[in-house]
């Protein structure tokens, strides 16, 4: 289908493809700075970009071919399945921002891991799922992941999704790069058709699968009741445990300026970048996406007569604000926040509060 996509809407640019370096060979990974590569195999790669691109520590996300016998092939050549190759995504990441492991939570939560003809309406061998493991340790991780995913009870089938060495990466003609974002109307035409976002929202709708540590889901915790009254005032308990708003323009974080995360007052957990932050004018912290979106829960909320996107906290449970699609570039979002359900923590003070891994990314900023 996307392929027809792509004719009918006069896009097929004929172009020469090149590996990852003009000369041939593979493009290094850093330019100062420790950076690494995870590779996944999840269809279409225009559905992949997107999911991977708006996390933090995230460098970088290519659309590309890998897998197959032929040097430097051609969309052309890659979809018709006679070169061995898949469509893939190459995530160039910072491993002391973002790990491993939360790189495999978004692939399993973004395609159909029971389904070894390919994925949703592309069918073949060039569409079917895949980790590319670069290290014994990535292949360590992503074995386990897929352990635990099979052992959730989340899926009734068996898990296919294969996990096979690296191999080499040819970047993908330019005009997939992005798609999203360059043709953002013929790309949401092809996904709601797709049948992806629908079996996403079927699969995962209240269900909830990390392989991240069990430590790290204790630190998150939600206390219980008792303590919450003790420990939140009136407000905070009003807006994060019954879901009030707090009187626009005179609270917290309205007007801060100052660099930092803000964390639920909750829990803890991450949940918002000042890099992020932007005055949109309407008297509340506005953010145009989430510091950690694996921490964000997204609901329909059909209360004062009208239908909102309701944001709350996964660990906490904590109702945050609602997002809109009225925000400004690169993601068109504005994540509408209650002071109340917030606590900011200064760049300063990042490391002794124990969110140290943090703190590159202001110092990437100066």
């Amino acid at each position: 289908m996307k392929k027809i996509l792509l004719i009918c809407a006069g896009l097929l640019v004929i172009g020469g493809l090149t590996m990852i370096s003009a000369d041939g060979q593979k493009k290094p990974l850093t330019s100062g700075g420790n950076l690494a590569k995870a590779t996944f195999a999840g269809g279409c790669f225009w559905c992949m970009e997107p999911p991977f691109e708006k996390l933090a520590g995230v460098r970088e996300v290519i659309s590309g071919y890998t897998g197959g016998r032929k040097v430097n092939p051609t969309y052309e050549e890659v979809s018709s399945g006679t070169t061995g190759h898949l469509e893939s995504v190459e995530v160039v990441f910072d491993p002391s921002v973002i790990s491993y492991d939360r790189l495999l939570d978004v692939f399993w939560k973004n395609i159909d891991p029971t389904d070894p003809g390919g994925q949703f309406v592309d069918r073949g061998g060039q569409y079917r799922s895949a980790i590319f493991y670069h290290s014994e340790e990535q292949k360590k991780l992503a074995e386990t992941s897929k352990q635990k995913l099979a052992a959730s009870g989340i899926f009734h089938k068996p898990i296919v999704t294969e996990i096979i060495p690296a191999a080499t990466f040819y970047r993908a003609e330019d005009y997939h790069q992005d798609y999203y974002k360059k043709n953002p109307i013929r790309y949401k035409f092809y996904r709601f058709n797709s049948g992806r976002d629908q079996f996403l929202e079927k699969t995962w709708s209240g269900k909830v699968f990390e392989t991240i540590t069990s430590a790290e889901e204790r630190r998150y915790m939600k206390p219980s009741k008792e303590e919450l009254r003790k420990k939140l005032t009136r407000l905070q308990y009003k807006v994060t445990q019954e879901d009030g708003t707090e009187p626009a323009f005179s609270n917290e974080y309205a007007d801060n300026k100052k660099e930092g995360i803000y964390v639920d007052i909750v829990s803890g957990e991450p949940l918002f970048s000042s890099l992020d932050k932007y005055d949109s004018g309407t008297g509340w912290p506005s953010f145009t996406k989430p510091l950690e979106p694996a921490n964000i829960v997204e609901k329909q909320d059909r209360s004062w007569f009208m239908t909102r996107t309701e944001v709350r906290s996964k660990h906490g449970d904590s109702h945050l604000g609602h997002v809109f699609n009225d925000g400004p570039k690169p993601t068109g979002l504005r994540y509408c926040m209650n002071s109340a359900s917030l606590r900011f923590i200064p760049k300063e003070d990042l490391e002794k509060e124990g969110y140290g891994e943090y703190k590159k990314l202001f110092e990437k900023n100066k």
